[in-house]
């Protein structure tokens, strides 16, 4: 029997079958590029508050430069900054000391390298105490309202009424000399600030939806604060603290000019400058030096805390 011939299917009936799609291997798999990271961190707020003003990098690199020191100083310095050396009392800059030495022949550069550590901390310190009694003292004034805000507020503004550093002179002088002296004086001074600075952000904030939300959720006053309004409000106080670093760092130099901080023989930086300052004349070393580098600092820690406001609060965008 003659077989009929096949019938073609219609192109429409066809059933097209698509091949699954093919697995990269691990060496075809794309991988991030030096290139790709560095795009990537130019998208952020701090690249981008860096790449618009070039003093802001330079204020962080010295910010950088001045932590450095502050950590690794003391193991780096070439002699010890207390023990003095009688034979090379008041030598000028040399190679044997770059920086000099002082009236009892102890090394300027190694002070300086141990000295960083006292200062930067100590103006760390003083931060941390005033926003530690700051925050406490504004969240409650916040969250509370009425005669307690009051209250608050009214010493707030006594506080403020009086200028940072007298403020610290008349708490030093009370307590006596020394650094830790000098650390709760600073932190007297500076708390008011932190303190109304987070009264209006607790303010501004608990009116807010999500706040709302967390209250009808059954969450306590404590955990709303804790979780909703303090993380809310830390971009500010951030700001505040950057831009506050060089004010304090020069406020405890002061104290030590005048003798109400660190004592000698410490290597605090005012202190070095406070003892050269009788030798300004025949050894210029003991006092320059010292004073550059509370310069330095302050510079820095001003230059980034402008870096850090510009690339932190929202409404420089």
């Amino acid at each position: 029997m003659r077989e009929s011939p096949e019938v073609p299917t219609p192109v429409d009936e066809l059933i097209v079958v698509e091949a699954p799609p093919r697995v990269p291997t691990v060496v075809e798999a794309e991988v991030p590029t030096p290139h790709d990271f560095w795009r990537t961190l130019h998208r952020t707020r701090l690249a981008r508050a860096a790449a618009g003003d070039p003093l802001n990098l330079c204020g962080a690199a010295l910010v950088l430069v001045v932590v450095a020191v502050a950590i690794v100083g003391p193991f780096t310095a070439p002699y010890a900054p207390t023990v003095p050396d009688y034979t090379s009392m008041l030598s000028g800059p040399s190679a044997a000391h770059p920086f000099g030495t002082d009236f009892i022949g102890d090394d300027i550069l190694s002070r300086l390298l141990a000295g960083a550590r006292l200062s930067v901390g100590a103006a760390a310190a003083v931060l941390a105490l005033s926003v530690a009694i700051g925050l406490v003292l504004g969240a409650i004034a916040g969250a509370a309202g009425g005669i307690i805000d009051e209250a608050i507020m009214r010493v707030t503004d006594m506080s403020l009424a009086f200028p940072t550093l007298i403020l610290a002179l008349a708490v030093a002088t009370t307590l006596g000399p020394g650094m830790g002296s000098a650390i709760v004086a600073l932190g007297i001074g500076f708390w008011p600030v932190y303190a109304r600075l987070l009264r209006g952000q607790v303010l501004s904030i608990k009116q807010r939806d999500f706040v709302e939300a967390g209250r009808a959720l059954g969450a306590s006053p404590f955990a709303v604060m804790r979780r909703h309004i303090l993380p809310n409000a830390l971009n500010v106080i951030t700001i505040q603290m950057s831009i506050d670093m060089g004010g304090a760092l020069l406020a405890v130099s002061s104290l030590s000019f005048i003798g109400l901080g660190a004592q000698p023989p410490s290597p605090e930086w005012g202190a070095m400058i406070a003892a050269g300052q009788e030798y300004m004349r025949s050894a210029w070393w003991l006092s320059l030096f010292p004073g550059l580098a509370v310069t330095i600092a302050v510079l820095g820690f001003n230059l980034s805390g402008d870096w850090l406001r510009d690339a932190l609060d929202p409404r420089t965008d």
